[in-house]
C-alpha cells in the first residue's frame, strides 16, 4: 500500500480508474487473440485429420468476429487512455498546488534548511515522474501482468504440462528483480541526490549570474556546476550499466518460456502425446504473452524508480504545519516574555521581554547581528520562540490559526520581492477582492501612482520576476501600496528606506507615515534620525535588550545608543576624496 501511496503523491486512490479500465481493456484484447487461436484451429485441422474439408464457412465468421472484436477493444480502450492521462495529470496538477499550499504553512525555519533547487525539482521533476508513473507504468504493469495469468488459467485446460512449460522460469525471473530491488532503491537515492545536487547548483548558477561575469568566474573556473553535472553523468551511467544486466537476465529467463515449450512440445509430439494443433496454438500464445511480460519487468524497474520520487513529495507533505486555531482578539499590543530564540542550534536571542502598545510606533535598534529582524519573525510567527511567550493581545500566538494571525499584520521588507505580473496584480495581494478604485488610492496614499501611470500600459504594466524592471525606490512604494490595501491593525517595518537615494527616501517616508497612522507599528531602524519622535527604542546587542526608552531618555544614559547615534552624525560629515599620495583613496571630513 506504501508503494501505491508514494507512486501517486499520497493519493492512492487516484489509481482506481485508469487500472479498471486497463483491467477492462486488457479483458477485451483477449477476444481477437481467442478468436485467432481458434482460427488456427480450423486452419491445421485439414493437415492434422487428413480427408476433412476446410471450414470455410467458420472461417469467414471467425474473420468478422475479429473486426468486431476490433471495434471493442477500441471502445474499450478509449476510456482506459482517458482515464490513465487525466488522472495522471490531474493528480500532478492538484499535487503541485496542494504542496505549494503545504510549504507556505511550513515554519520558514524548515524551508531554510531546504535549497530552493530541491524544492523546484519536487515540484517539478518529481511530480513529472508521479505523472508518468500513473499514466503509463502502473497501468501497463497491471496489463502485462494480467494477460499471462489468465493465458495460464485457460492453458492449464489445454495441455497443462505445456502450461507449466511455459511459466516455469517466470518465479526464478520475478525472484532476481525482487531480491535486487534493495540494490535498485540505493541506486536511485544516489542517483536522485546527484540531480537534486545538480539543479541546486544551476539555481546557485543563475542566481549569482552578476557575481560571476563581475569576477570572471565563468568557463572551467566556474567549477562547482560542472562536477555536480559530471556526478549526475556518473551516477546516470552506473544506474543503467548495473540494473540494466539485472532486468535483461530476468528478461532472457521469461523469454526462455519459448524455448522451453518448443523443446517440451516437440517431444511430445514425438512421444504421440500431443497434436500439431495444440502446439501451435502454444507457439501462438508464447509470441503473445511474452512481450507484455517483459514490459512488465522493464516497467517494474522504472517505476520503483518513479516511486522514490513520490516518497519524497509524501515526507515533505507529512512534515508538521504550524498549528494552532484561536482567533486573534481584538487587541493590537504585541509583546514579548522571556522569549529565547536561536537558528540551527545558534543562539539569537536571550530571555528578550518586550511590550509594544497598541497604537504606539516601537523602533528596534542596535548592531548587526544584534536580533531585530528575529524579534519582527517572530511577531508575524514565521517562527515560534523555542522559550517564552509571544502574545497579540494577551493571546499566545502558538495557539492563533496562522492565517487569522497574518491577517491582522502588514510588512514591508526592506528587499521587496514583486511577482512576475502586472503592477496592479502585485498591490493586489494585499487584498484579494479589491477594486480598481480601491488599488489606485492606495497607490496615490504610497506615494507612487504617479510613476505608475507614466508606464506605457500604466497598471496594467507587467514587472520582471522579482520587480527586476522597475528601480528599488519603486518597489518600495508598491509594496508601501499592499500594505496600505491590507489596511492591517499591526505594521512591521523592515528598514525600508536603509538602501534608497534621497529623493526616493524622502517620497517613502511620507508613504510610510501615512501607512502607520493609528496602528500598532514596530520597525527596525539603521538610519537613527528616522526614529527620533518615537514613543519607545529598543536598543539590542547580542540577543539581549541593553536600553529602552525614548530618543533623548536614550542620549542621556551615553550608553550603546548614544554611541551609536555619534557615530552616524560623525560619518554623515565624511566624504571620499582622491588624494595624488600612492594609488589610494580615502574618506575624508567634509568642509561643508
Amino acid at each position: 500500500m506504501n508503494m501505491m501511496s508514494n507512486i501517486t503523491a499520497g493519493k492512492p486512490r487516484k489509481l482506481i480508474k485508469p487500472v479498471l479500465y486497463t483491467i477492462v481493456s486488457n479483458l477485451a484484447g483477449i477476444l481477437p487473440f481467442a478468436l485467432l487461436v481458434a482460427a488456427a484451429r480450423l486452419i491445421f485441422e485439414p493437415f492434422v485429420h487428413p480427408g476433412a474439408a476446410l471450414n470455410t464457412t467458420g472461417l469467414w465468421w471467425l474473420c468478422g468476429g475479429l473486426i468486431a472484436a476490433m471495434a471493442v477493444v477500441y471502445m474499450c480502450e478509449i476510456p482506459a487512455y482517458r482515464s490513465q492521462f487525466r488522472g495522471a495529470y490531474g493528480t500532478a496538477a492538484e499535487g503541485r498546488a496542494h504542496l505549494a499550499e503545504h510549504l507556505r504553512k511550513l515554519p520558514l525555519g524548515f524551508l531554510n534548511k531546504r535549497d530552493p533547487g530541491d524544492l523546484a525539482n519536487m515540484m517539478m521533476g518529481d511530480f513529472t515522474m508521479v505523472e508518468h508513473g500513473i499514466s503509463h507504468l502502473f497501468p501497463q504493469m497491471i496489463g502485462a501482468l494480467l494477460l499471462p495469468f489468465l493465458a495460464f488459467a485457460g492453458l492449464v485446460f489445454l495441455d497443462w504440462r505445456m502450461a507449466v512449460a511455459m511459466f516455469v522460469a517466470f518465479p526464478a525471473a520475478i525472484a532476481i528483480v525482487l531480491a535486487t530491488s534493495g540494490i535498485q532503491r540505493k541506486l536511485g537515492e544516489r542517483h536522485m541526490r546527484a540531480k537534486i545536487d545538480a539543479a541546486n547548483r544551476l539555481q546557485e548558477y543563475l542566481n549569482g549570474i552578476r557575481v560571476i561575469k563581475a569576477y570572471h568566474l565563468t568557463g572551467t573556473r566556474f567549477v562547482r556546476l560542472e562536477q555536480a553535472f559530471k556526478e549526475l553523468m556518473r551516477r546516470s551511467i552506473r544506474i543503467e550499466g548495473l540494473m540494466g544486466p539485472i532486468v535483461l537476465s530476468a528478461v532472457a529467463l521469461i523469454r526462455s518460456g519459448l524455448t522451453i515449450i518448443i523443446i517440451v512440445g516437440i517431444n511430445l509430439l514425438l512421444g504421440g502425446t500431443l497434436d500439431v494443433i495444440t502446439l501451435v496454438v502454444f507457439l501462438l500464445i508464447g509470441t503473445r504473452v511474452f512481450d507484455p511480460l517483459t514490459t512488465a519487468l522493464v516497467n517494474y524497474a522504472e517505476f520503483r524508480y518513479h516511486e522514490q520520487a513520490g516518497e519524497r513529495i509524501v515526507r515533505l507533505l507529512q512534515e508538521p504545519v504550524m498549528s494552532g486555531e484561536g482567533i486573534p482578539s481584538g487587541g493590537h499590543d504585541v509583546e514579548l516574555r522571556n522569549v529565547t530564540f536561536g537558528y540551527a542550534g545558534r543562539p539569537v536571542l536571550h530571555d528578550v521581554s518586550i511590550r509594544m502598545p497598541a497604537g504606539s510606533l516601537t523602533a528596534l535598534v542596535g548592531p548587526s547581528g544584534s536580533g531585530k529582524s528575529t524579534v519582527l519573525r517572530l511577531a508575524a510567527r514565521f517562527y515560534d520562540a523555542e522559550g517564552g511567550q509571544v502574545l497579540l493581545g494577551g493571546t499566545d500566538v502558538r495557539g492563533l490559526e496562522p492565517e487569522a494571525l497574518l491577517r491582522k499584520v502588514s510588512m514591508v521588507f526592506q528587499d521587496v520581492y514583486l511577482f512576475q505580473d502586472t503592477i496592479e496584480n502585485n498591490i493586489r495581494f494585499g487584498k484579494a477582492d479589491a477594486t480598481r478604485e480601491e488599488i489606485e488610492a492606495a497607490a496615490k496614499a504610497a506615494r507612487c501612482h504617479d510613476f505608475i501611470m507614466r508606464l506605457p500600459q500604466g497598471y496594467d504594466t507587467p514587472v520582471g520576476e522579482g520587480g527586476s524592471t522597475l528601480s528599488g525606490g519603486e518597489k518600495q512604494r508598491i509594496s508601501i501600496a499592499r500594505a496600505m490595501l491590507k489596511n492591517a491593525p499591526i505594521v512591521l517595518l523592515d528598514e525600508a528606506t536603509a538602501s534608497l537615494d534621497p529623493e526616493n527616501e524622502l517620497d517613502i517616508q511620507r508613504a510610510i507615515d501615512e501607512l502607520i497612522q493609528g496602528r500598532t507599528v514596530i520597525v527596525i531602524a539603521h538610519r537613527l534620525k528616522t526614529i527620533r519622535s518615537a514613543e519607545r527604542i529598543i536598543v539590542l546587542n547580542e540577543g539581549r535588550v541593553e536600553e529602552q526608552g525614548r530618543h533623548d531618555e536614550l542620549l542621556a544614559l551615553n550608553g550603546l545608543y548614544a554611541r551609536l547615534w555619534r557615530l552616524q552624525q560623525e560619518t554623515a560629515e565624511w566624504k571620499v576624496s582622491s588624494k595624488k599620495t600612492g594609488q589610494s583613496q580615502e574618506a575624508q571630513p567634509s568642509d561643508a
